[in-house]
């Protein structure tokens, strides 16, 4: 009973895995309408942008940038810029507008940033309102090297973004234009200090943060995410940046290709999972069938009282059956435990909320192995059945 636990409760939960995941990953995408970005690999800017995974992408020209914010089919046009972090957490340079849409529409705390020195953090952050913090360069993780990184910038959080089920969750998002200054590239606005003939500041809060942008001092960013107004513009947009200069396309388009891979991989592990299942099965019988030939002269005893054939048929048969319906029903109750456990040490690790649970699926797969389980027991039962009393009696 133990082995077939085992192996239902390992089946079941792969594919309550595969399905949380799908949905996980689909629902972290959804406030991604249109990814604009260089030439290159799909998946690696999916990765990178959306699940904020470490690595590098070419940075898209500052001539593509500036004519995604001319477009007028864009409801907002949003910049993503890596290369710093805090604690281990991304800092993402953008826009006060994309923090809001990501977090729905409104933040769960606080305002949006509105000078350089300023941050919104997501959901999952530890740090509170208030708080102050140095963006350190690179993806640092903490040691005694950090404070050598540090840019020497001091911020302050000002909002929290609603949880998204996404990485975004841990992520702190800054000014575009505070990104940009940190390494040392322009910063899209006409330079103040040298256009105010009448003095010069140093002063970051009169600086102007977010759209619009002066192109001339655009630098180039990872990539753009993008708002269309409405369907037919998504498409128009699509087809019109995918030029030798610059590649856009839907997340959902990305992730189907994903889906498919994880899909194909799925279902060999369908394949193995049942397979072992019933070889546990099988195994289970033959060891049956070993001790019945220890207790057929008892079965033979009852036959010669008076029981009839049948009574000792449903004996096995029952016998036999109830092993696996009792080990499919506590594998059922292990593929609960390893779900959830597999979920949150995942979670806790990308940052993708998976809400993993056993649906019809899974039953269906235990009831499966049960049948299974019970067609095969009518074999040691009628070989049982078929014996002669007086031979098994001698």
């Amino acid at each position: 009973m133990a082995l077939i636990a085992v192996a239902v409760g390992m089946g079941v939960s792969i594919t309550a895995q595969e399905r949380a995941l799908r949905k996980g990953s689909a629902r972290a995408a959804d406030r991604f309408d249109l990814i604009i970005a260089a030439p290159g690999s799909q998946t690696d800017v999916l990765l990178k942008t959306i699940f904020l995974n470490s690595g590098s992408v070419e940075l898209l020209s500052p001539d593509v940038v500036a004519r995604a914010y001319a477009e007028p089919k864009a409801e907002f046009v949003a910049p993503i810029a890596f290369g710093d972090s805090h604690n281990g957490d991304p800092i993402v340079g953008s826009t006060g507008a994309f923090a809001l849409h990501l977090s729905g529409g409104t933040l769960s705390e606080g305002r949006v940033f509105e000078t350089h020195e300023e941050a919104v953090v997501g959901a999952a952050s530890p740090m509170r309102i208030g708080d102050t913090f140095q963006p350190t360069h690179g993806e640092a993780h903490g040691g005694a090297h950090e404070d050598e990184r540090h840019h020497g910038a001091r911020l302050t959080v000002v909002g929290r973004m609603s949880a998204t089920g996404s990485p975004w969750d841990r992520a702190i998002v800054v000014p575009v234009e505070l990104t940009w200054e940190l390494h040392n590239l322009p910063t899209g606005h006409l330079d103040k200090d040298h256009d105010d003939e009448a003095g010069a500041t140093d002063d970051h809060d009169a600086e102007p943060i977010g759209p619009p942008f002066d192109a001339a001092t655009l630098p180039g960013v990872p990539a753009l995410v993008i708002k269309p107004q409405s369907v037919a513009a998504a498409y128009g947009l699509r087809n019109a940046y995918r030029t030798d200069t610059s590649m856009a396309f839907f997340p959902a388009e990305v992730l189907v290709e994903l889906y498919a891979l994880l899909g194909d991989v799925r279902a060999v592990m369908d394949i193995m999972a049942l397979a072992t299942q019933t070889l546990v099965i099988a195994a289970i019988l033959v060891g049956v069938m070993v001790l019945l030939r220890l207790y057929r002269t008892q079965f033979a005893v009852l036959r010669a009282l008076g029981a009839p054939r049948s009574f000792v048929f449903l004996t096995i048969w029952s016998y036999v059956t109830a092993i696996v319906a009792c080990g499919a029903a506590t594998g059922l109750l292990i593929g609960i435990g390893l779900t959830n456990l597999v979920s949150r040490a995942f979670t806790d690790a990308s940052g993708i909320a998976l809400n993993a649970s056993l649906q019809g699926p899974e039953l269906v797969a235990a009831g499966a192995i049960v049948l299974i389980g019970a067609a095969a027991a009518t074999v040691p039962a009628a070989l049982l059945y078929a014996r002669p009393v007086v031979t098994d009696l001698r």
